[in-house]
């Protein structure tokens, strides 16, 4: 007979205390326990019953007699989410992304069901009917394909069920918060739902050697919601960010045990779905043939790849005795930071000035070489001059004013002479660097006044 209990539960880790504590004892969060109603079967629960393989032996051996069988990577047909990946889907794995509401998750999952002709996928929704997902599947791939079986449900023991009828080759799931088990009593989206849950569909993409791909909310601190041990039960997080208002969205892989996680991919949403982005740079520029001034060319690197990134500033008198600082795609403290060493450093007086900065395209950007055309279009639209348009920058602003190395600049300066670039200003290196065979001409600074002679002579 099951008994049924009432238990806290920490969002965070997973937890559980008999009452209501301010700080979890295990992670150390505050204010995270959750009220949960739980039901204990004395029986065997259902993911011990699973089982879908004959023989459970299991019997340590050693590392040297491991065979290392190299299964071939399911190809998504998406050179950017390949990338991401790290060549593409393993089968037997399990990967999870997450996102912002109407960023685009559904959509980039359903685009790549659409296009793998060659396999079978099991789309399961819990937030859409299946004539709502016909709606976007028409947008995006005109007619369909019979290769993708498409079912809304929400419980994981159908879900199963629908695994051993079909037989697929890849499964989706929209999204992990919707399903939920019966042998849990609480509400879905809780934490011993998605944990519980999570583990049966886990236990099954292994034993059947099926790919998963999990989509999941993210909660108002941009993290996935549930517990913090559903990332460590999947094999790989993606992160897929973006502006709404804008066009672009960039995906991150945040854990990938099959690849790197320094790789990201790049898309730009359109009506017809999202479109793989091959060369941002091209896209991340302005065309415009007059010269602005406040407006500086960044070579920067997210990920693995280098791309140049445009960057504006406006500098103008106070109209409110307060002076405003507003920064969109940049760290505003380290937008302080630099105004600060401008001031102090470099005798610029920007205390009484409203200054506003953004990044074009939407994105937002976390390289440190970004400073020093941070700085540049500063001051550029403090002068009201412009940057010549074949200058490019890279470089990290130190507290003292000197301009510090940053990684893999030979990358930096090959994308900069591939888009047709003259000059690149960049760090001055103690140890030789190797220049790319091209017309660029690379200029060296230490501190940030030798860079304002060079591009304000």
């Amino acid at each position: 007979m099951a008994r049924q209990k009432t238990v806290f539960v920490c969002s965070s880790c997973g937890s559980e205390s008999p009452k209501w504590i301010g700080k979890c004892y295990s992670c150390g969060e505050w204010n995270t326990y959750r009220e949960e109603i739980t039901v204990k079967n004395e029986k065997i629960t259902f993911r011990k019953s699973l089982s879908l393989t004959e023989n459970g032996s299991n019997k340590p051996i050693s590392v040297s007699d491991v065979s290392l069988i190299d299964l071939p990577r399911i190809d998504t047909l998406n050179n950017e989410l390949n990338r991401v990946l790290g060549g593409g889907l393993v089968p037997g794995s399990m990967v999870l992304i997450g996102g912002e509401p109407g960023i685009g998750k559904s959509t980039l999952v359903l685009q790549i069901a659409l296009t793998l002709n060659n396999l079978k996928i099991l789309y399961v929704s819990g937030e859409e009917s299946p004539q709502q997902i016909k709606l976007r599947a028409e947008r995006i791939v005109p007619g369909g394909t019979s290769s993708c079986l498409v079912v809304s449900e929400v419980l994981v023991e159908k879900i199963i069920a629908h695994i051993e009828n079909t037989k697929p080759d890849l499964l989706i799931i929209d999204s992990v918060q919707t399903i939920e088990t019966d042998y849990i009593e609480s509400t879905p989206g809780s934490v011993s739902q998605i944990r519980e849950s999570t583990a049966v569909i886990l236990k099954v993409a292994k034993d059947k050697n099926l790919p998963v791909i999990l989509i999941g909310h993210i909660n108002k601190e941009g993290s996935i919601a549930g517990p913090k041990v559903l990332e460590h039960m999947v094999d790989v997080v993606l992160q897929f960010e973006g502006d709404r208002n804008h066009m672009y969205r960039i995906l991150r892989a945040i854990k990938n045990r099959f690849g790197s996680t320094s790789e990201l991919g790049i898309f730009e949403m359109r009506q017809s779905g999202l479109r793989e982005v091959a060369n941002p740079s091209e896209l991340l520029l302005s065309q415009h043939e007059d010269g602005f001034s406040g407006v500086a060319i960044c070579s920067a690197i997210e990920g693995m790849r280098p791309f140049l990134i445009e960057v504006q500033a406006l500098v103008s008198t106070a109209a409110y005795g307060m002076p405003q600082r507003s920064a969109n795609g940049f760290d505003l403290r380290r937008l302080n930071m630099l105004l600060a060493v401008l001031e102090k450093r470099a005798g610029f007086k920007l205390a009484a000035k409203d200054v506003f900065f953004n990044v074009a395209g939407g994105i937002k950007v976390i390289d440190p070489a970004l400073d020093l055309a941070v700085v540049a279009s500063i001051l550029s639209s403090n002068i009201d001059m412009p940057v010549s348009k074949g200058v490019c920058l890279t470089g990290e602003v130190g507290l003292s004013g000197e301009i510090r190395p940053v990684t893999r600049i030979e990358q930096r300066i090959g994308e900069a002479a591939k888009l047709g670039f003259k000059k690149i200003i960049v760090p001055r290196f103690s140890k030789s660097i190797q220049i790319p065979d091209s017309e660029i001409v690379v200029i060296e600074v230490g501190k940030i006044e030798e860079a304002f002679k060079i591009l304000f002579a």
